[in-house]
This record gives structure tokens, sequence and C-alpha cells, in this order.
């Protein structure tokens, strides 16, 4: 078992009730702890040893967190990434009881103050062997599943899951707004001339290549050395004559008339 479940235990062994708890081991172990079932502060399960004649029902309670409480663990465990990756594969993250103990909590019941007990067997004193056997029942289950503590302490697993993947997606979306801010600046003053028009990127080598931003107010000039008929070689022939002719090559010879 990891440290946290040893340490609930220890809580309950250290009543000095040595074969109360011995007697409670063996019982779990050999199965005689059934139908365990932990919800919101409340755990039961029904235990029969092999001297029972009937089933007793043992049941252990503890305090649920509120949601205040609960939502300063969830921010805390998005702040650490391993915290959230260990919980998404079914782990119960190394040192996770002190993100609980910052935000002034127990994740598992240490003293027994924390916890209520009962059982219907009625013998005393109390923890009953039902109840012993019960404890190791318990911790053996928050090993397999962590997310049984959890639920004792008031998260189920898909609501606590659903929260831990929004924050996070918050924090991921808040951190994109902020990188975007910081370069705001320069990428503001460029949208806000209406008149800029972005030019693709050109080649220097090309001599056609035309740099810098037009504005609509701005004149056009043609490069330096082009013919002025080129317009016409860049036109489909329109099909249309004059006197025999084609329109382009009657438009070439005005093109080449004008001056420079």
């Amino acid at each position: 078992m990891t440290d946290l479940p040893l340490a609930f235990l220890g809580m309950f062994e250290s009543l000095r009730m040595g074969p109360t708890f011995a007697r409670g081991r063996r019982d779990e172990r050999a199965g005689h702890v059934r139908s365990l079932t932990v919800s919101g502060s409340l755990a039961v399960a029904l235990v029969r040893g092999p001297d029972d004649p009937v089933a007793f029902r043992s049941r252990i309670a503890v305090r649920s967190f509120g949601a205040a409480d609960w939502s300063r663990v969830e921010k805390a465990l998005v702040a650490e990434a391993r915290f959230v990756a260990d919980l998404l594969d079914g782990r119960m993250p190394a040192g996770i009881e002190a993100v609980f103990a910052e935000a002034g909590l127990g994740l598992l019941p240490l003293s027994l103050d924390e916890v209520a007990m009962d059982c219907t067997c009625e013998r005393w004193p109390m923890p009953c062997i039902h109840l012993a056997a019960m404890c190791y029942a318990l911790a053996r289950t928050f090993e397999s599943d962590p997310f049984e503590v959890f639920t004792w302490r008031g998260r189920q697993r898909d609501e606590l899951l659903m929260r831990l993947r929004r924050l996070r997606e918050s924090a991921a979306v808040d951190s994109m707004t902020s990188a975007s801010a910081s370069t705001g600046t320069s990428t503001s003053a460029s949208a806000s001339d209406p008149r800029r028009v972005e030019r693709p990127l050109v080649d220097p080598a090309d001599p056609d290549a035309f740099w810098g931003e037009v504005r609509p107010e701005d004149p056009v000039e043609p490069p330096a050395g082009a013919r002025p008929d080129a317009l016409l070689d860049q036109l489909d022939p329109p099909g249309l004559t004059h006197e025999g002719r084609p329109v382009n090559e009657v438009l070439r010879e005005a093109y080449l008339a004008l001056p420079d």
C-alpha cells in the first residue's frame, strides 16, 4: 500500500486494540467484508465473520468537503501537470496529500475526531472486529481506486475529471490570450489602417518585383524597361477585327506610339 492508506490504517491501529485489529485483518483477507460502497461522506459494508450467524452492517462516516474547498483543491491540482496526468491514468499521485494540506484539508482522516463509526452488532468497545475488518477493506479500496477517496470526501470521479479538464483548458486559453496580447501592439497598427494592402513576399532577383504597400491614391508606375504594349500580350485575342486586322494588333500600334 502507498503511504496514504497506511497512514489511514495507522490511525485505527494506534488505538491499542491489537487483538481486535489482528482479527479484522484476517477477516478482511479471508473475504468476509462484502458489499462495500463509498458515497459522499459515508462508507458502508456488510461483514460476516466465521463465528457470526448473520452479516452485520458497518459504517464509517467523514465530513464531505464543500464546493469552495474542492474549488481550491482543483485549482492547485491543475497547477501541477503530473497530478492531473496521474489522476487521468487512474493513479493516486504521490504527494497529493500536500495539496489538500495547503488548502487546510486532509484527504483521509488521520484522527478519530474526524470519523464517526457504528455497527449493527452493537458490541462494545468500538471499533468492533467488523469495523476493524472494514477499515482494512476500505484502505485496500483506496489503494486500488484512488477516486473512491475523493468520492468519500464529496467529489465523484466523473465530476472531478470534468472539472480538471475544464480548468486545464481554461488555463491554456488564458495563456494563449496573454501571448497574443503581448504582440498586439505591432499587429494593431497595421490593422488600424484600412488603406493598407498587404503584399505577398517576392523574389528580390525578379526585375519585375514591386516592393512596399499600395494605397488607393498612390499611382502605380510600370517597371522600368517594360514595353507599352506588353499588356496586350497578356490578354486573350478578343476575336474582333478592324478592316480585316485583329483589334489587338490595331491597338498595339497605338500603344507603341504612346510617349514613355
